[in-house]
């Protein structure tokens, strides 16, 4: 409902400045002035809004604020019903700052009721529906200030909106806060900094800040130049303009879906580098379509509606540009807000939430300057502005996939089991969410860790025997993966010795780690003698050992059937791979024989 408003609030808002109600400044920049004015509260208050998230119970919080939306509508209504267009630009800083504090809940509220399980289906469900009310609350702004409807319809439905609103909140359950123990920090500027030294604590969140801050930006801009683009481009009516909105936010709710679908129920970081690539192919192809459209209607009488604009050459092209976008973005964006929910600290999510929206509210005022500048002051046209953007989105990308190689392995991943392999996984639970742990597999091919990395939901350190770590294009993949080399110990001494206080070493810290204990790829497809290095490893740190077992990878390009591996080319796609997990071996009862029984005993399960 909120989301809903805000749109219905802000097109009528659009469409008022657009009719020239104001003569001394260009829509263009009163377009800009606006988005600035709703998102400067997120940078200014963000830091108080996370604190307050955190510090007291989020349903009580979530109905205040509501209550304090119906005020602001009423004030708005004020203004729609006598054309106030300065008066309304204040009432936008007021939403804004009513959103600022809503935030950080909207998003830190969700693990508190939903399992890492759910995290993503619940954050797909929170982006659709956010984006399906974008798409109805535009259109209904859109139509609600055609000509032949009156002010007061406009004012009566974001008051009626509001007060929708705050009967929903009514049906939230309890939320007890995160820390109650927090002091409130009333010097702004100096718990700014403060709460995104959160969000900088870890690596992968900050990167995940980073990208979807740069998401806000893009879809900004979009959003923003999009009248501009219909008005002063494409030579169409109001209706027009719904249609294109509507395609791109039905885009992004399409892509929420699909996200949660594709994901399999896990917080998949491997199609957020999918997303940005979409992102960019279409946003180029958005510039090029324009090509086809070029010299359609008239600059002084926008009478292109939807069906003339359809027979045009290039509409269909632009329409499924716009949607490519939003699905691509849906992609992008639902991963990276799971990701930090399980990845963050519970007792700062909150305000790990509030650094986002301060990074978000700074990229969002950069992307409104970068249309005044661009396009208001250097003249440069809206085509070529969403050129630039489709451009810059892959600068972006290349630095945060550097920073953080995690997305592109991940994605690499989620391509190997979604176009060679099914993999169907059973007794996932048995690894601990928390806490060190070894797992012990058979090795069957060149991809068993790449395929376990991708069933398992936490980081895995892997041990692997050197030649396989050394190979070309893998061992890129296996150091940013942080995977432990290790040899034999004739051979390479000075290797296995590292690799074994590595091993203590990640143990110690709570991870994650993964020996194939035959310590080579099988050349029959039979499962070698383990090695007793695994006695050696737990006798060391005594932590539960996990068994594990893959089946169906005999006969894969990527094993030794018929041959060396990579040989051949594949012979088969989409075949079905089991990984089968036991239960723990307490470190007292670990025998290499034993676990060799239990990984059988796995393997041969139907």
């Amino acid at each position: 409902m909120g989301a809903f408003n805000d749109n219905v609030f802000r097109q009528a808002l659009i469409l008022l400045i657009a009719s020239g109600v104001v003569s001394t400044v260009s829509v263009n920049t009163l377009n800009n002035v606006a988005l600035a004015l709703f998102i400067v509260p997120f940078f200014l208050f963000s830091a108080l809004a996370g604190q307050v998230a955190d510090k007291y119970d989020k349903a009580t919080l979530v109905r205040k604020i509501k209550m304090v939306e119906v005020f602001i509508m009423c004030a708005a209504a004020v203004g729609f019903f006598f054309d106030g267009v300065y008066f309304l630009l204040a009432v936008l800083f007021c939403m804004g700052l009513q959103s600022t504090f809503f935030g950080p809940i909207k998003y830190s509220i969700i693990p508190q009721h939903l399992t890492d399980k759910e995290l993503v289906s619940g954050n797909a469900l929170v982006e659709m529906g956010t984006f399906l009310a974008i798409l109805l609350g535009s259109i209904s702004g859109v139509f609600l200030k055609m000509d032949g409807v009156g002010d007061g319809v406009v004012a009566m439905t974001v008051v009626g909106l509001a007060l929708l609103g705050y009967l929903a909140a009514r049906g939230i359950p309890a939320a007890p806060a995160a820390d109650s123990s927090i002091k409130i920090n009333w010097n702004l500027w100096k718990e700014t900094w403060h709460i995104v030294g959160y969000a900088r604590e870890v690596k992968s969140v900050w990167m995940c800040v980073l990208a979807i801050s740069w998401f806000w930006f893009m879809g900004a801009a979009y959003t923003t130049q999009l009248k501009v683009y219909v008005d002063d481009y494409l030579f169409g009516t109001d209706g027009l303009y719904a249609l294109l909105l509507g395609t791109f936010s039905v885009g992004i709710g399409l892509g929420s879906f699909l996200c949660e679908k594709l994901s399999g129920k896990r917080v998949e970081l491997g199609l957020v580098p999918l997303g940005s690539i979409g992102l960019s192919v279409f946003g180029i192809d958005l510039f090029f379509s324009y090509a086809g459209l070029a010299g359609v209607g008239s600059v002084t009488n926008n009478n292109i509606g939807v069906a003339s604009f359809l027979q045009q050459p290039g509409g269909y092209r632009v329409l499924l540009d716009l949607l490519g976008i939003g699905v691509f973005g849906g992609f992008y964006i639902v991963p990276l807000f799971a990701f930090i929910q399980h990845r963050a600290n519970p007792k700062h999510l909150s305000r790990i939430i509030a650094a986002n929206n301060i990074l978000n509210a700074l990229l969002m005022v950069l992307s409104a300057v970068a249309g005044i500048v661009l396009v208001g002051l250097l003249e440069i046209t809206v085509p070529q502005f969403f050129l630039a953007l489709a451009l810059s989105n892959i600068l972006v990308a290349a630095y945060i996939y550097t920073v953080v190689p995690e997305f592109l392995i991940r994605l690499l991943v989620w391509m190997l089991t979604h176009t060679m392999y099914r993999v169907k996984h059973t007794g996932m639970d048995n690894i601990p969410d928390e806490g060190p742990c070894m797992l012990v597999c058979n090795h069957v091919s060149y991809v068993d860790a790449l395929l376990l990395a991708g069933a398992i939901r936490r980081p895995v350190r892997f041990v692997m025997f050197k030649p396989i770590y050394d190979m070309p294009v893998l061992n890129y993949i296996f150091r940013t993966g942080k995977t432990i080399p290790i040899d034999s110990k004739s051979r390479n001494p000075k290797i296995y010795e590292q690799a074994f206080v590595r091993i203590r070493e990640e143990l110690a810290a709570g991870e994650v780690v993964c020996i194939f204990p035959e310590g080579r790829l099988t050349e029959d497809g039979e499962i070698d003698e383990f090695r007793a290095g695994i006695e050696k490893i737990v006798s060391d740190s005594p932590v539960p050992v996990i068994p594990m077992a893959l089946s169906g990878l005999w006969g894969s390009v990527f094993s030794h059937k018929g041959g060396k591996a990579l040989t051949h080319l594949p012979r088969r796609f989409w075949s079905r791979i089991k990984l089968a997990v036991g239960t723990g071996v307490s470190p007292q009862e670990v025998q290499a024989s034993d676990l060799r029984k239990r990984v059988l005993a796995l393997r041969e399960c139907p």
